[in-house]
């Protein structure tokens, strides 16, 4: 049976992926800061869950859980970087530094270094790497700033991944998805309820599912195929058109 670590799988797409995974045979590590949400994967799928509740930002505590991982659940076969956020809407002019500061401490910090710690095991199981990024990484839109900025680095470290990995039989991948309806614009906007139903009423998003059975094709694609980038968007959204400002 194979291992999969997912972090972030307290909601949304981190979530949907455990899930999908377990129910295509997989054993899972299940991550995140809130351990209430964790829990109930282990009372479905018992034994094949192991959780583990930690802020992926924390050194220490990514340390201790790892140190702490049972016997049966150290070969890790697939690693899914999920974990990640954006805060804010406002123009850099305007951003909070703190938000910009979590943004890159967690999008960009914390994924590089649970990929750090993780790279041994993965290529002594000739594993794979699924690193979620967004389209944001590819296409600026006002108030994505460093959203954007880090998103576009997780495109571009999977690439370099990729090529430092090269000849070790572990696979690299990364997956751009567009909009997709999950906590993602409550948490970016502070709880703002009304902003979210706004921003996904009659656009027929994207779901976390949609995006759970991409990552889980590419996990379970023959060994010698790699997906190196996946871009997804839902039909109704679509390339942003270019602004001009007049009369400056």
């Amino acid at each position: 049976m194979k291992t999969a670590l997912v972090t972030g799988a307290t909601s949304g797409i981190g979530a949907a992926t455990a899930r999908a995974l377990l129910e295509a045979g997989w054993q899972v590590i299940v991550t995140g800061r809130r351990a209430e949400r964790l829990a109930p994967f282990a009372d479905q799928f018992g034994e094949r869950v192991h959780v583990a509740a930690f802020d992926v930002r924390d050194d220490a505590a990514v340390d201790a859980a790892l140190a702490a991982l049972p016997t049966h659940f150290r070969s890790i076969d697939l690693l899914v970087n999920n974990a990640g956020l954006a805060l804010g809407t406002a123009p850099a002019q305007k951003a909070s530094l703190e938000q910009w500061r979590t943004m890159i401490e967690t999008n960009v910090t914390a994924l590089v270094s649970i990929t750090h710690r993780l790279l041994p095991e993965l290529i002594a199981r000739k594993g794979a790497i699924i690193n979620v990024a967004s389209v944001a990484g590819s296409y600026p839109y006002p108030g994505g700033n460093v959203y954007g900025g880090t998103k576009a680095f997780v495109q571009q470290f999977t690439l370099n991944l990729r090529a430092d990995l090269h000849g070790t039989g572990v696979r690299v991948s990364a997956i751009d998805p567009g909009m997709v309806e999950t906590e993602f614009t409550l948490v970016r906007t502070g709880g703002d309820r009304d902003a979210s139903d706004t921003l996904y009423a009659g656009a027929e998003p994207m779901t976390a599912d949609d995006i759970a059975a991409t990552i889980v094709w590419i996990a379970t694609l023959p060994p010698h195929l790699n997906i190196n980038r996946v871009e997804l968007m839902p039909v109704s959204q679509s390339f942003a058109g270019f602004q001009v400002a007049r009369g400056q």
